[in-house]
């Protein structure tokens, strides 16, 4: 029998000296910080071919997930195809898929549809700008797809406050198993003095901290919420919240009609807010919503939905969202369609009641997230953030919380029963208030007389 074929592929690929440590890690887990402009997407993509091109294992599949496929397009596939050229065997555009010479895929993806990499099994995934993602899709897709094949996974980007980006950096430099890389530009030699220099003219504090110092600690450019959430953290408003059996439960959605719906489950207790649950769901049928609600053990005393839900379609036999809804969850009288105030009344009103809220860290965790990290669009041109929001995952999470914020003060807060207490009248204490009454008009009676 013939040895097998070696061949010899040169790559149009020179890593810069910082990335040495990362193309050299031994770990299977690995978590890459660096500043903007480091090269980062560069040094994974090449990463990624070089591990495809070595693979022993037939077949082999590997992934470069970004926040969103079309990001994922415009940064990664032509640096891809350029640099796996002289290892190629095939190229799928419409897949955005790449087959090297030996058999194994390449492929992008985009965490926005995350289900898309359901079933699938890779031997090593990149997951770019981790801190965008939906800090749902590592447990419930992607960690998954790596266990058959006991694949790798490289989490990186840039910092962004304490999301799970930062958890995966802190369990990164506490762990053995993890290979960690922190690449601030003050330390990395990439960028020049000048440039550095000249950044830290033009830019805020926050925002060079965030972007060329790595600094998870810096404030998220253009959150709206990212005080008050701060200050509920500080304050201790974020941990246990449990809930109360002895109070009615409400709910705030938004719905998701191709894209995320999201259902905030709270309590009013002596005017604080409990946001004891969370659930987000994409694709979900009506009657797949009203089943996760029932299915909680709680005492609902109304359900908030925005003004869309009363709109009627005639793929559900002209019904709306609401009346398919009340249909599954006890009658119309359990609903209510929140006021539409506009998206900056709305985002008002969610600042007035923030410092009421409570939140379960564990049950409300994404949702938790996406109100640090919702943001305002930045605007390219003028180099400002706008007013308007950026629609990407914390969109549907905040708007629902928006609901909640508009509606709550509508809803008079349920105290328990209080214990009866007796009326002390007379020397045995044995007057009754029947018998204080009758006294009264004995004595009106009379003086009318």
């Amino acid at each position: 029998m013939s040895a097998p074929r070696v061949q010899t592929v040169r790559l149009p690929y020179a890593p810069r000296r910082a990335f040495l440590p990362f193309h050299k890690r031994t770990q299977r887990w690995a978590c890459l910080v660096a500043h903007r402009r480091a090269g980062k997407t560069v040094a994974a993509v090449n990463d990624l071919i070089r591990a495809a091109i070595t693979a022993q294992r037939p077949h082999a599949h590997y992934a470069y997930v970004a926040p969103y496929r079309s990001q994922a397009k415009s940064v990664a596939w032509d640096y891809l195809k350029r640099f796996a050229a002289p290892a190629t065997a095939g190229v799928n555009e419409a897949e955005l898929l790449l087959t090297t010479r030996n058999g194994s895929k390449i492929q992008l993806f985009g965490a926005d549809n995350a289900d898309a990499m359901r079933g699938l099994g890779f031997d090593g995934v990149y997951l770019d700008e981790y801190g965008d993602f939906r800090p749902s899709v590592w447990g419930n897709v992607i960690r998954p797809t790596l266990s058959d094949k006991q694949g790798w996974a490289v989490i990186g980007g840039t910092p962004k406050g304490r999301n799970q980006f930062y958890e995966a950096f802190d369990a990164a430099q506490r762990s053995p198993d993890w290979f960690c890389l922190r690449l601030p530009a003050s330390a990395s030699g990439i960028l020049p003095p000048t440039e550095l220099h000249a950044l830290r003219a033009q830019l805020t504090q926050d925002q060079y901290d965030q972007e060329y110092e790595c600094s998870f600690e810096a404030a998220i450019l253009g959150a709206f919420y990212g005080v008050e959430m701060r200050e509920a953290s500080d304050a201790g408003r974020i941990g246990r919240v449990p809930h109360d059996p002895d109070r009615p439960v409400f709910t705030a959605w938004d719905i998701g009609y191709r894209d995320d719906t999201a259902i905030w489950f709270y309590q009013v207790a002596g005017g604080e807010v409990h946001l004891i649950d969370y659930h987000a769901s994409s694709g979900s049928t009506v009657a797949d919503l009203a089943e996760v609600v029932a299915g909680k053990p709680f005492r609902y005393a109304r359900h908030h939905l925005p003004h869309d839900a009363r709109a009627k379609t005639l793929a559900s036999g002209g019904r709306s969202v609401v009346e398919q809804l009340a249909a599954l969850l006890g009658g119309i009288g359990k609903f209510q369609i929140v006021a539409d105030l506009g998206v900056q009344d709305g985002i008002q009103a969610a600042r007035l009641v923030l410092p009421r809220c409570w939140f379960d860290a564990e049950r409300c965790r994404e949702g938790i997230e996406a109100l640090r990290q919702y943001q305002r669009e930045y605007d390219e041109d003028k180099r400002a953030f706008r007013a308007t929001p950026r629609h990407d995952w914390t969109s549907h999470p905040a708007d629902a919380f928006r609901m909640l914020a508009v509606a709550w003060r509508e809803e008079a807060p349920v105290e328990p029963p209080r214990a009866d207490r007796p009326l002390l009248v007379g020397a045995a204490n044995a007057a009754t208030l029947n018998d204080m009454w009758a006294a009264h008009e004995t004595r009106s009676r009379s003086a009318r007389i």
